[in-house]
């Protein structure tokens, strides 16, 4: 079976043109992809990526929160006994963020100016398939 991923969008970041433009390269690469939406609190994408049986999920911010909402959503899966769910994201994150990011539980952090096929290659290689 393909890999399921969620895309979600934590927080009250209204814009979803990129989450959407990975989940569509994501789709065409031929994974199975569940978008949550905007506006999603952490509890919800947990409770979604719970209840859709995926293997992955990735989040992502344009509005700085992302140093709240990212760890908690890795917290979140922890706790309720699903850290083999591989976490991701990319936004506008500054550098230094990043490896806070990284020790707190997420794999990967995608920047503005990431290619496409980087970012498929990554989830291909990281993502196991379902």
């Amino acid at each position: 079976m393909p890999r399921r991923i969620l895309i979600a969008k934590p927080g009250l970041d209204g814009h979803d043109r990129g989450a959407k433009v990975i989940a569509r390269a994501l789709r065409d690469a031929g994974v199975e992809v569940i978008y949550s939406g905007l506006h999603q609190t952490p509890e919800q994408i947990v409770e979604a990526a719970l209840q859709e049986d995926v293997d992955g999920v990735g989040l992502s911010v344009l509005s700085g929160a992302h140093r709240t909402l990212f760890p908690r959503v890795a917290e979140l899966l922890a706790e309720r006994g699903a850290a083999d769910i591989v976490v991701f994201g990319g936004g506008i994150i500054p550098a230094e963020d990043i490896p806070a990011l990284e020790a707190a539980g997420l794999r990967a952090i995608f920047t503005p100016g990431t290619s496409l096929a980087t970012v498929v290659e990554w989830v291909r290689a990281n993502i196991p398939e379902h």
